[in-house]
């Protein structure tokens, strides 16, 4: 589809073309034509929107669709559409499926479900058999056939060992090794951030001392290995100084904080509501402040949704029964919003995490790919139920204050809308 954005202010540090409002022509999926009052040409559809903005297409680098094993939650084209709807252009898909995503085979099957779709998959396979943390899976052979990272969704890798010889293993291919940061054994049975809310709520408490050590022990670990290690959703402060200092160091780190992290406190926790049952727990005010701060300096590489359904037999029960997760696609960027300026959004949603995750980018300039997501930071309005797109409604975010408006992708050819 050829297609004409009318007045559009591009976002993009890397293109000639930042801050300016422009006409883009795209003929052949790329960008042919960059101006001012341009033209439709024949077979074209013209676009114009209030106050449109246009970055390089957005990349989450942590979702969860359900399929294959848990449909009822999610399937993967229901998924991927709410995630071009919701303005990412890719999305990195966990292994959190049944079966797992541990063989050439299941990596084969997300790529095949996911052909010629807007927004394009990519698999993070299991980095152990089954997800169980003893034997590695066959990393080699899933990379090749298209995983782009190998982690064990929301469960910490416990064998020091095992992850020591994948660090190792994994360079053969630079490969990208993704380590949950949760010592299993100081959180227990904790299922809430521990501090003066789980005390008064009554709640088994989680403390940051559980998320410290793993990534303590992770990084040790890459410094006497070397390779490549990212850590997925992290959510304490002193998480985010020991990242950094690793940076400092000359480590090949990154890191991650899901967008309800940054944002929310367990004072969330109040009413006992499923939806706020996440993993990693919802921290302090210190700790939130601490991850802002992490994402100014450049700490922290990426921001994802950490967009997880879960259906509502598992969400509306006692909050100790509840299952962990909530989905976030479509809330993303109208919570960032709140607290970010656009360039430092994109940097964490489009260019940053594309790099960590080795997708190639495409500048906003004439001749090069168009993969580009639309939207406006203008507006306030309150995230509610008629605009959630996911099949599963646990979101953490309904009834909460969104800044701006995504109005949709252009990528693989294919303009979606919202």
């Amino acid at each position: 589809m050829n297609v004409l954005l009318k007045s559009a202010l591009i976002i993009d540090t890397e293109s000639p073309f930042h801050k300016q409002k422009k006409d883009i022509l795209i003929e052949n999926n790329r960008i042919s034509k960059i101006g001012n009052t341009l033209k439709c040409p024949k077979d074209c559809k013209e676009v114009s929107f209030d106050d449109l903005h246009i970055s390089q297409g957005w990349f989450d680098s942590s979702v969860s669709f359900g399929e294959p094993g848990y449909e009822e939650r999610e399937t993967i084209e229901n998924g991927l559409n709410v995630a071009a709807k919701s303005g990412f252009t890719d999305v990195a898909v966990n292994s959190n499926t049944k079966p797992f995503i541990d063989s050439k085979a299941s990596v084969a099957f997300l790529k095949n479900r996911s052909f010629s779709k807007a927004t394009s998959l990519h698999p993070i396979a299991s980095l152990s058999q089954g997800s169980e943390g003893v034997e590695m899976a066959e990393l080699f052979d899933m990379k090749n056939t298209g995983a782009i990272a190998f982690g064990d969704y929301n469960k910490a890798v416990t064998n020091d060992n095992l992850m020591k010889i994948a660090l190792l293993y994994a360079q053969n291919f630079d490969g990208l090794l993704l380590s949950f940061p949760m010592n299993e054994a100081i959180a227990s049975e904790g299922i809430a951030n521990e501090g003066k809310n789980s005390t008064r709520l009554g709640l088994k408490g989680i403390p940051n001392l559980a998320e410290e050590l793993q990534i303590a022990r992770d990084l040790q670990l890459l410094e006497y290995t070397g390779g490549k290690l990212h850590i997925p959703t992290i959510s304490t402060s002193k998480a985010v100084s020991l990242i950094r200092n690793a940076k400092k160091s000359g480590l090949h780190i990154s890191c991650s904080v899901a967008v309800h992290n940054l944002i929310l406190t367990d004072e969330e926790l109040q009413n006992f509501e499923g939806n706020t049952k996440v993993m990693p727990p919802l921290r302090t005010k210190e700790d939130t402040l601490a991850l802002l701060e992490g994402i100014k300096d450049g700490t922290i590489d990426c921001v994802t949704s950490d967009h997880n359904p879960i259906d509502v037999e598992d969400k509306k029960v006692e909050f100790d029964n509840a299952k962990y997760g909530t989905i976030g696609l479509e809330s993303a960027f109208g919570q960032l919003a709140n607290h970010l300026d656009l360039e430092t959004i994109v940097k964490v949603l489009a260019t940053n995490p594309k790099k960590v995750f080795g997708i190639e980018t495409h500048s906003i300039q004439e001749g090069n790919l168009a993969s580009l997501s639309l939207f406006s930071p203008k507006g306030k309005s309150i995230f509610n139920e008629t605009q959630i797109l996911s099949t599963s409604k646990n979101a953490i975010f309904l009834n909460k204050e969104m800044t701006g408006n995504v109005y949709g992708i252009y990528a693989n050819k294919q303009l979606v809308l919202k």
